[in-house]
C-alpha cells in the first residue's frame, strides 16, 4: 500500500476555522487563559476602535523562546490527551489562533524573556497571496515599532503581547463601528469578571491575577455571593480515575433579600433564572454555567440553586470539552453522583423560595398564611384562625367575629394570584415583602395588650405573640413588655 502526504490547503482551512463558533468574549477569554498559564499576575485589555483598530491583550506572564514562540503559532500545537501541568489552562494547541483569527485578519504575537524580544505574526490575506502557511517573522526595528503597544511589553521583565488588527468580524454590519465596540466591550468586561471570578479574587491553590480593561480593573462576579455564606452543605468529593472532583452546593438568599446590584451580579439581563444550576470549573476556571444538564428542568422555584463542580484538566476527555472551552458534558460516573445532590438542593432552594427568604426558628412559629394540598393534587392558601390577632378581634362580639371571618374570606378568595406569579417571575422585588418597622408593630402589640383585661392574661399573649408572625423577628420587643413592665401599660 502506498501512502503520500496531503497537507491542508492553507487559505481554506483557515477561513474555514474561523467560523468555529466563538463569540469575542470567548475569544478573549482563551487568550487570558495562555496568560494564567504563563503565571502571569496582571493582565491589560487594550481596544482602540477608531482608525487603525486593534485589540490588545498583555501580560507579565514567563515569556517564551523563539521555539516555543514558534510552536505556540503552530496549528495543532500539542496533543489534547498529553498530561499538562496542574495550571494550563489549554487543551487543543488551537486556542489561540482559532479564537484570534475568529475576530481578526491580522494575529500578532510578541513575546520577551529578558533583553530577548521575537514577534510573528499570521495574516490571512499573506496567507491567499502565498497560498501557504506562510508565517510572518518580525526582525526589524521598525516592524516592532508598528505594533499597538509594543512600548509596555517593553516595560516588562518577560511578558506577551497578542494583538489583533483588521477586526472585519466585529464591523461586519456596523454603522457606528466606535459605539458597538463600547457595547461589545462591556459585555467582554461581564463575561471576564464571572470566568475568572475565583482567580481575580485570589484562593488558595492558584496565583491571583488583576485584569484590566483600558487600565480599569475588573471586579469579580462571585455567582453564589460567597461573602453571605450561602453555602448549604458539606463539600462532596468525588475519585474519577485517581482524580478529585469536588461539589459544593449553595442556595442564593431569596431576591426580595438582594440589592439592586447583587442581583444584576447574579443575573444580569439574563436574569437569575436562567443562571440557575451547575457552574463547573476547569483548575478554578468557569467554563460552563445556567445549566442542569438535562437532569432537571429550569423551575421558579429552583432558581435559587447554584452547584459549583470542580475539575482537574486530566478529566477533559471524560467531559467532552469542546475547543472554545464553553460546553462540557459531565460523565455517567458524575451524573449518578450529581443527580442527589440536585434532589436536596432542590427543596432547599424551594423552601428559601416559598418562604420569601425570612427564616425560621423552628417548625412552632405560627404563621399568618397557611397552605394546605387540594383535593384536586393543588394547593390553597387560607389565613391562620388560630393566629393571636385573629383571635382577639374576634372575641370582641359575636357581630365583630362575623365580620373579620367574612373579611378573611374576601382577602382569601380575591388574592391576585396571576399578577403575583408575574411579579415574582420578574425577578424584581415585591416592595411590600419586607419586614415591618419595629414602630409599626410595637404599636399593633400595645393595641393587643389593650384588649387583655389582666396582667396575667398580657403576658400569657405575650408568650403566644413571641413565636408568632411579625413579632417573631422582633424578640427584643417582647422582651421588653415582659420584664420591663410595660405589660401593665
Amino acid at each position: 500500500m502506498k501512502t503520500m502526504q496531503l497537507p491542508p490547503y492553507a487559505p481554506t482551512l483557515i477561513e474555514s476555522t474561523r467560523a468555529i463558533g466563538y463569540t469575542l468574549e470567548a475569544a478573549i477569554a482563551d487568550i487570558i487563559d495562555n496568560s494564567i498559564s504563563a503565571l502571569a499576575s496582571c493582565v491589560d485589555i487594550f481596544f482602540f476602535p477608531i482608525g487603525d483598530s486593534y485589540i490588545a491583550t498583555l501580560d507579565d506572564g514567563c515569556g517564551m523562546n523563539i521555539s516555543d514562540l514558534d510552536n505556540a503559532m503552530r496549528y495543532g500545537s500539542k496533543n489534547p490527551n498529553e498530561k499538562r501541568a496542574p495550571n494550563d489552562l489549554g487543551r487543543f494547541g488551537l486556542g489561540m489562533k482559532t479564537a484570534s483569527l475568529s475576530q481578526c485578519r491580522t494575529l500578532t504575537v510578541v513575546t520577551k524573556q529578558g533583553e530577548c524580544m521575537e514577534a510573528r505574526r499570521w495574516d490571512i490575506d499573506h496567507i491567499i497571496d502565498a497560498q501557504d502557511w506562510s508565517l510572518l517573522v518580525l526582525d526589524s526595528e521598525d516592524e516592532f515599532d508598528s505594533i499597538p503597544r509594543i512600548d509596555e511589553l517593553r516595560k516588562y521583565k518577560s511578558g506577551t503581547l497578542v494583538v489583533w488588527q483588521n477586526l472585519d468580524r466585529l464591523k461586519v454590519g456596523e454603522i457606528d463601528f466606535s459605539r458597538s465596540m463600547g457595547r461589545k466591550m462591556d459585555d467582554v468586561r461581564s463575561h471576564l469578571s464571572l470566568v475568572f471570578h475565583r482567580y481575580i479574587n485570589g484562593e488558595t491553590g492558584i496565583k491571583r491575577v488583576q485584569i484590566n480593561m483600558n487600565t480599569t480593573p475588573i471586579e469579580p462576579a462571585d455567582p453564589f455571593l460567597a461573602k453571605r455564606n450561602t453555602k448549604v452543605m458539606s463539600d462532596e468529593v468525588l475519585n474519577i480515575e485517581g482524580s478529585r472532583v469536588v461539589i459544593c452546593s449553595h442556595i442564593l438568599p431569596h431576591v426580595s433579600n438582594l440589592s439592586a446590584e447583587e442581583i444584576n451580579a447574579l443575573g444580569g439581563k439574563d436574569g437569575l433564572r436562567k443562571r440557575q444550576g451547575f457552574y463547573v470549573y476547569r483548575n478554578k476556571r468557569l467554563l460552563i454555567w445556567g445549566t442542569w444538564f438535562r437532569m432537571i428542568p429550569q423551575a421558579e422555584l429552583s432558581k435559587l440553586a447554584r452547584v459549583q463542580v470542580d475539575i482537574p484538566n486530566e478529566l477533559d476527555n471524560l467531559w467532552t470539552l469542546d475547543i472554545k472551552k464553553s460546553t462540557a458534558m459531565p460523565p455517567e460516573e458524575v451524573r449518578n453522583n450529581l443527580g442527589s445532590v440536585i434532589e436536596r438542593l432542590a427543596k432547599r432552594s424551594e423552601y428559601t423560595s416559598v418562604f420569601r427568604g425570612k427564616k425560621e426558628t423552628s417548625d412552632s412559629i405560627i404563621h399568618i398564611w397557611q397552605r394546605f394540598k387540594g383535593r384536586q393534587g393543588g394547593s390553597y392558601y387560607s389565613i391562620n384562625r388560630d393566629h393571636p390577632i385573629v383571635e382577639i378581634l374576634s372575641d370582641i362580639s359575636p357581630s365583630i367575629k362575623r365580620g373579620v371571618e367574612n373579611l378573611l374570606k374576601t382577602i382569601e378568595s380575591g388574592l391576585p394570584l396571576s399578577s403575583l406569579y408575574l411579579d415574582l417571575n420578574s425577578d424584581k422585588p415585591v416592595e411590600n415583602d419586607t419586614d415591618t418597622t419595629i414602630q409599626e408593630v410595637e404599636t399593633l402589640l400595645r393595641y393587643l395588650l389593650d384588649q387583655m383585661p389582666t396582667v396575667e392574661t398580657k403576658n400569657e399573649l405575650l408568650e403566644r405573640l413571641s413565636v408568632a408572625e411579625p413579632f417573631v423577628n422582633y424578640p427584643q420587643l417582647i422582651k421588653q413588655y415582659c420584664t420591663g413592665g410595660n405589660a401593665n401599660a
